[in-house]
């Protein structure tokens, strides 16, 4: 059950997180605040279903952080510097392409300016991020099976004669 749960999730993480990228609609500070809103549910789903160690709040990490990205200040060096810190599972392409996209939905806000993402361009050069911007929604995480030994001995075992098993020896 959990390892469906943190497939389910990644696919929620991956589908969500493509559609902010290829949107510009979509990438605004509401937008953020819904998306950290609606992942917070998710949170406490999982708490309230004891799900908290399949691994599934883990795979909305980039969505949490895209969410945090688009509710930052995005003006001076230093709010550059907090979001380079803060968004860790976001690559450089994928922050650069939403600060791209990023949409003032009311008169307060500003359009990200070209110095600000050539700042935050110039922090993240080191990195050594996939050249990928999408995420691969297909992506199957590997099923792993617990072994249960069984409490019944092998000499106890009675193989019958019908079953054409002669080739078969007890040691």
């Amino acid at each position: 059950v959990q390892q469906v749960f943190k497939q389910l999730f990644y696919m929620i993480n991956a589908v969500a997180l493509n559609n902010l990228l290829l949107r510009k609609d979509v990438c605004s500070w509401s937008t953020g605040m819904q998306l950290r809103f609606n992942i917070s549910q998710l949170e406490e789903w999982l708490r309230g279903k004891n799900l908290q160690q399949s691994g599934a709040a883990q795979t909305l990490e980039p969505l949490i952080q895209a969410a945090q990205l688009l509710q930052l200040k995005k003006k001076t060096l230093e709010d550059a510097e907090a979001i380079c810190s803060l968004c860790t599972s976001l690559t450089t392409q994928q922050i650069v392409k939403i600060l791209n996209l990023y949409t003032p939905v009311n008169e307060f806000e500003e359009r990200v300016t070209v110095a600000f993402i050539r700042d935050i361009q110039t922090h993240l050069q080191e990195r050594n991020d996939p050249p990928q911007l999408l995420l691969d929604f297909k992506h199957m995480f590997p099923v792993l099976f617990p072994f249960n030994p069984s409490s019944i001995t092998m000499d106890s075992i009675h193989l019958p004669a019908s079953l054409n098993l002669e080739f078969l020896n007890k040691v």
